[in-house]
């Protein structure tokens, strides 16, 4: 009987008017919420391995794996992930206005020292029950992860949070990379930056290659952490998240950085630059 898209009666008025609770007619069962959580690790672990895949093809996915669902649920819970297909899309409406959206700076440059470009993004994390969103900095010369932060919003707060500490504990980047998202296109967020006079670039729309060091980050996270254990909560999360960091920027070699870690590499840049 309760509509959420009608015209002239708020879901309030409707719940009141029909004698049941607002929170009555959010309510989800814990089966439904049990399988929309195993609904969402499979897309997501299916999306770091074909980004290009929509809502369409994540249906067929799910199906061939044996699950009933249909292309508006699968959507729901993308939205909800904050993950979409990755191609090039026209540009179909309007920039909120408050919302600026800067240029993509690191088109034919070469970037080949410490501190020249950062890098930010966040990636969903799902744990045992319920989930968690994950954004870190990046140097995108050494692949250093300079700071990182665990939250269970999407909102831009945790987002500034890391950008502050990695400022603070490394000075600023001569360019800061970020995609279109609102978090990284929120006034305070971008204020940040222009308060320590850092250039601001963004990837095209759709354009994951564009910021392609941060994902390649993402998908070790899940491949030699996420994947292969199951976190009952946000604080096993952080204590593994923290150790797995620390192992990656002062163990983990990479062969692009010819056999150096993160670490190394960062430092390495620091001495030259010196």
């Amino acid at each position: 009987m309760i509509k959420s898209n009608h015209l002239g009666l708020s879901i309030m008025r409707q719940c009141s008017l029909v004698g049941i609770s607002r929170s009555g007619f959010y309510y989800k069962s814990r089966k439904d919420m049990s399988e929309d959580l195993e609904l969402m690790r499979h897309l997501d672990i299916q999306y770091i391995k074909t980004p290009f895949y929509g809502a369409r093809r994540m249906v067929l996915h799910l199906q061939t794996l044996g699950y009933t669902v249909n292309r508006k649920r699968v959507r729901r819970l993308m939205l909800h992930m904050g993950i979409h297909a990755v191609y090039p899309k026209p540009r179909t409406s309007k920039q909120n206005p408050k919302h600026k959206i800067y240029p993509y700076l690191l088109r034919d440059i070469t970037i080949d020292h410490t501190n020249q470009v950062w890098c930010t993004d966040i990636t969903y994390i799902p744990l045992a029950r319920g989930f968690m969103y994950l954004t870190a900095v990046m140097d995108w010369h050494s692949r250093k992860v300079l700071s990182w932060r665990l939250s269970n919003t999407m909102t831009s707060d945790f987002c500034i949070s890391a950008l502050e500490e990695a400022i603070s504990r490394y000075g600023t980047p001569e360019i800061f990379n970020t995609d279109q998202g609102a978090q990284f296109t929120d006034k305070d967020f971008i204020q940040v930056l222009k308060d320590n006079n850092i250039k601001i670039s963004m990837d095209g729309k759709g354009r994951w290659m564009d910021n392609v060091f941060i994902e390649r980050l993402w998908r070790s996270v899940k491949y030699e952490l996420i994947y292969i254990n199951e976190f009952k909560d946000a604080r096993e999360l952080k204590n593994n998240l923290r150790t797995w960091f620390f192992f990656y920027n002062h163990e983990r070699p990479h062969f692009s950085l010819n056999a150096s870690t993160p670490d190394q590499a960062y430092m390495l840049g620091l001495e030259k630059a010196a």
